[in-house]
């Protein structure tokens, strides 16, 4: 089977000198369109399929996010794997500002997100998936060996919580996500990931750290300005990282 990468996010990707061969493919999808028109190429010779989440120039807020229709454009592209990018809040003292997380579990906290392809079941066609381990382990074991030949700081496993957005959470949430075991916060994996198992695309995130959310009382609280300003400072190690990965993904 050949390889096709559809890559979520992955600011930095599409510039002319990374992207060979690039083409632009608008598309529609049984859900409604995805966030953007699909950036076709090849990175190191594979072919990658490139999705702005956000679209191209940020305007969609992560709840108003079509992201039914994001993953079923990849799989109808014919994508084999997705690899996500996305920042997030740190709600944990050791991962500091512009560490990666390679994420292995979600807390979906999200109230008003269509969470799965499935609005009825075909008789005798049930479909509970499941979801103990959502991100693909072999993607994972890439991120992290690509993220320690790169000399990144990163981290080898942690738990997302999403939550709607767009506004950032209060103290009372961030100590509450705190104590129910969550790493980092972000507005995007959920559902994201539970759509990419549903429809049997191996997926993985890495999550760049931008901000402590607003735990930490000798730490600012989390801005926009300032998760902008972190991820604009790393956007290049996000993006050679993701070089590095491509190629390694069977």
């Amino acid at each position: 089977m050949e390889v096709k990468i559809g890559i979520i996010g992955g600011s930095g990707l599409d510039n002319p000198d990374i992207l060979e061969n690039a083409s632009e493919k608008a598309v529609d999808t049984p859900y409604g369109k995805p966030s953007s028109s699909l950036k076709i190429g090849k990175i190191n010779e594979v072919k990658v399929v490139l999705l702005a989440r956000h679209g191209r120039e940020h305007t969609i807020p992560p709840t108003q996010v079509n992201y039914r229709a994001n993953i079923s454009a990849l799989k109808e592209e014919g994508c084999t794997h997705i690899l996500a990018t996305t920042a997030c809040g740190s709600l944990r003292e050791e991962i500091g500002r512009g560490d990666f997380v390679v994420l292995n579990q979600f807390i979906d906290f999200t109230k008003h997100r269509k969470l799965s392809f499935f609005e009825e079941f075909e008789p005798g066609k049930m479909g509970h998936t499941p979801m103990a381990d959502p991100f693909d382990k072999n993607l994972r074991d890439i991120f992290i060996k690509k993220c320690s030949e790169l000399e990144l700081k990163h981290h080898k496993k942690g738990t997302v919580i999403t939550i709607e957005g767009p506004r950032f959470s209060t103290k009372a949430e961030s100590h509450m996500f705190r104590a129910w075991g969550a790493d980092v916060i972000n507005m995007s994996v959920a559902p994201e990931c539970a759509l990419a198992n549903e429809a049997g695309v191996p997926y993985a995130a890495v999550a760049m750290s931008t901000d402590y959310d607003c735990w930490k009382d000798d730490e600012e609280t989390v801005t926009f300005e300032e998760v902008l300003n972190v991820f604009g400072q790393n956007v290049e190690k996000v993006t050679n990282l993701l070089i590095g990965v491509i190629p390694e993904v069977k």
